[in-house]
């Protein structure tokens, strides 16, 4: 694969993604600072991950910003397809969802698509995918989402609501589109086949707008529900994406669930962190001290600094000097993951604290049947 090359589907990413190919790709917009002025005016805040362009690209959230200001509701919908454990990168899109919902007090649903987990990976049972969706729920719950406004849907438990939907957006998406959009063959079995309809029921749960905050890998399958949208008599979800998580052991592609010795699980204990990181961090530094302390570090590819980038060190000025030092060569590779491995571990011995009280919690948050 050459460097301009890359691959970013809902099921596979690989590859140094070019982003700015990726939304001409795409055909999402660039968050513009015009945008980012706008969320600030009504937010009070300036998120650091709005900031740093973690979230970089969206579809259609001026409408959403509008219509908020002409005083219409909206609400919020995100997800994940439980194949594995909770990586820090699956917390990306989760945590900017929490800091929306409570910026502009709406509701919001989380999609645990276990049948698609089955459909797509030969090695998992139905039964192991939806213990994953419970596991994973508890993640969900430990990053402190208020119950009252915050509903979980696991799609095998909640397909008697799920489905009147679904099958409204399956009436109307024709094969050849999900063909061209996800290169399916005559070998692919039909439950994926179907499945963007169910992934797209909850963007119609509620009778007025949604924003999915997510992973740009996913956008594919909500370029078919908006293209259907009005035809069922509904708006167009609109989305907002963020970047890939890199694997630790390089910067291309992203973290994988069923890649262990690149991810970081939320349950993996202080000494399983440390290891990972010292182990396998792809550095940006040179081959030895002499050259490191000469040459300096490569911040910009360098994993490590990436996640205090993405997620663990939302200070500017602290990340900035860790970024001048690395570069200039005063801060050493093993001094950079040290820092990394102090924050996650700072970071996970909360939420796994929190994560063991959300086995308490969990039956307030799932969504019952109508």
């Amino acid at each position: 694969m050459s460097a301009d090359d890359f691959i970013v589907t809902p099921w596979h990413v690989e590859g140094d993604i070019d982003y700015d190919k990726l939304i001409k790709k795409f055909g999402t917009e660039k968050i513009s600072s015009e945008l980012l002025d706008k969320i600030k005016n009504i937010t009070n805040e300036d998120h650091f991950m709005l900031r740093r362009g973690i979230f970089f690209s969206h579809r259609e959230m001026n409408r959403i910003i509008e219509d908020h200001q002409k005083g219409k509701g909206f609400f919020l919908y995100t997800g994940r397809g439980p194949s594995g454990h909770t990586h820090i990168g699956h917390l990306v899109p989760w945590v900017f969802a929490k800091w929306l919902q409570e910026k502009f007090d709406v509701n919001l649903y989380f999609q645990l698509t276990d049948d698609e987990k089955f459909y797509s990976k030969t090695n998992l049972t139905l039964e192991e995918t939806n213990k994953f969706a419970y596991e994973n729920a508890l993640d969900f719950i430990a990053l402190g989402f208020n119950p009252e406004k915050t509903k979980i849907i696991i799609n095998t438990k909640n397909i008697q609501t799920l489905y009147p939907i679904a099958a409204q957006v399956a009436k109307k998406i024709n094969f050849s589109n999900t063909k061209a959009t996800f290169g399916f063959t005559n070998e692919t079995n039909i439950g994926m086949i179907f499945y963007t309809s169910l992934q797209s029921a909850p963007c119609f749960i509620e009778d007025k707008p949604v924003l999915i905050p997510l992973g740009v890998d996913q956008d594919p399958h909500f370029r078919l529900t908006r293209d259907i949208a009005q035809k069922i008599g509904k708006q167009k979800p609109a989305l907002i994406h963020n970047i890939m998580i890199p694997a630790l052991t390089g910067p291309g592609g992203k973290m994988s669930a069923s890649e262990e010795k690149g991810t970081i699980y939320t349950t993996d204990s202080p000494d399983v962190v440390k290891k990972k990181i010292n182990k396998f961090a792809f550095s940006g530094g040179q081959p030895d001290i002499e050259q490191h302390r000469k040459l300096g570090g490569n911040p910009d590819i360098d994993v490590s600094y990436q996640y205090l980038r993405i997620f663990f060190e939302p200070n500017d000025e602290k990340l900035k000097k860790i970024y001048d030092d690395y570069k200039s060569g005063k801060l050493l590779s093993g001094e950079l993951k040290s820092i990394l491995i102090e924050k996650i571990n700072e970071f996970l011995k909360t939420h796994q604290e929190k994560r063991e009280k959300a086995k308490q919690q969990i039956e307030q948050f799932l969504l019952q049947n109508k």
